[in-house]
C-alpha cells in the first residue's frame, strides 16, 4: 500500500482529518492510474499557506505567485516501480479555499481533487503536453474522485 506522509499547517481547518483525506485521495489516484500496481512507495503531502507555496512556485517554476497545488516528482515515470519516494505535493490554503468558494464546494472536496491531481503528476501524467494527455488525466481524476465519493469536478466547469 502506498504510504502517505502529511504535514498540516494551522491555516487548514482543524476539524477536518487532512491526513486521512490525503491518504484516501493518493490511494484512489494510484489505484485508477496506469501505475495501479505500485505499493511500496511513499508520497508526501503538505497542506500549507499561500506565502510558502508562492516561494516554492517562484523558486521552482519562476512564477512569483501562489498557486493551488505544486507537485515535485522524485522519479521519472519509467523508474516508479522501484522508487521509494514518488515525490511531494504542496497545497496552498488561501488559493484552495478561494477556488472552493468560487465553485461553491467544500474546501475538503477541492483539496481532495488537488491531491488526486498532484498525485497523477507524480505518476507521469501531464495535462499541458496535449489534448489527449489532458483528457486522459481528467478521465483518471474523475474515476479516482468517484471512488472516494466526489462528483466529477469538470462537469460543473462545463455547465458554468
Amino acid at each position: 500500500m502506498i504510504g502517505v506522509e502529511t504535514d498540516v499547517s494551522d491555516d487548514w481547518d482543524g476539524h477536518i482529518d487532512w491526513p486521512a483525506l490525503a491518504r484516501s485521495a493518493v490511494r484512489a489516484a494510484v489505484a485508477h492510474s496506469r501505475h495501479s500496481g505500485l505499493s511500496d512507495s511513499e508520497i508526501s503531502v503538505k497542506f500549507t499557506d499561500d506565502p510558502e507555496v508562492r516561494a516554492l512556485n517562484a523558486a521552482w517554476r519562476g512564477k512569483d505567485k501562489p498557486t493551488n497545488v505544486l507537485s515535485f516528482p522524485m522519479a521519472e515515470e519509467a523508474e516508479l516501480a522501484s522508487a521509494q519516494l514518488l515525490g511531494d505535493i504542496v497545497l496552498a490554503y488561501g488559493v484552495c479555499a478561494a477556488e472552493a468558494g468560487d465553485k461553491q464546494i467544500p474546501v475538503e472536496t477541492h483539496a481532495a481533487h488537488l491531491v488526486v491531481h498532484g498525485t497523477l503528476h507524480l505518476l507521469g501524467y501531464d495535462h499541458e503536453t496535449g489534448d489527449a494527455d489532458a483528457e486522459e488525466m481528467e478521465r483518471v481524476e474523475r474515476e479516482a474522485l468517484a471512488a472516494i465519493g466526489i462528483a466529477d469536478p469538470y462537469l460543473s466547469e462545463v455547465q458554468s
